[in-house]
């Protein structure tokens, strides 16, 4: 009986631990847990893999979608021709993320909900810019979005490597 009580007292007791730590895990998670990108790239773009993995790392889900059409996409998306890069992200609530823009950005603009934006761009593919880093070099870019007219405007300039992160 003793043996009985023993064990039923360590079960309980490793019951309650990891539900403690499932508790603790998720806490920790990011708040952008519940969202979910899909980034259309092409198959033999290695920089959208690491941007991809720098999403991740940073709490999105994310599906990779390798398409032949790229262009395609980004005209339904009505990212203008001048400010495309090499992959395109779509947020559940429809927002686009054109390019290497760092996920620190796309959280905050997801957090914000902003009605007038819909489209933030990197355009082309700054060295140091998440997926697509090159011995600690780095240049400094803008992040620009442009709202439902076509309106562009900036929303942060990154003149130094840390600043994309948290």
């Amino acid at each position: 009986m003793k043996m009985l009580k023993t064990t039923l007292s360590v079960v309980l007791t490793t019951f309650v631990l990891l539900m403690l730590s499932t508790l603790t895990v998720q806490a920790s998670k990011p708040d952008v847990a519940d969202y979910s990108l899909t980034t259309y790239k092409s198959a033999t773009c290695g920089c959208c893999v690491k941007w991809i993995d720098h999403a991740e790392d940073h709490g999105f889900t994310v599906k990779g979608i390798n398409s032949p059409q790229l262009n395609a996409i980004k005209d339904r998306y009505r990212v203008p021709a001048n400010y495309r890069s090499c992959h395109t992200a779509v947020s559940q609530d429809g927002y686009i993320f054109e390019g290497h823009i760092p996920a620190k950005f796309i959280r905050q603009f997801l957090q914000e909900k902003p009605e007038d934006q819909l489209v933030l761009v990197v355009p082309g593919m700054p060295v140091g810019s998440p997926g697509m880093e090159y011995q600690n070099k780095f240049s400094p870019y803008v992040i620009m979005a442009f709202d439902k007219n076509g309106t562009l405007t900036t929303y942060a300039e990154i003149n130094h490597f840390e600043e994309q992160f948290e």
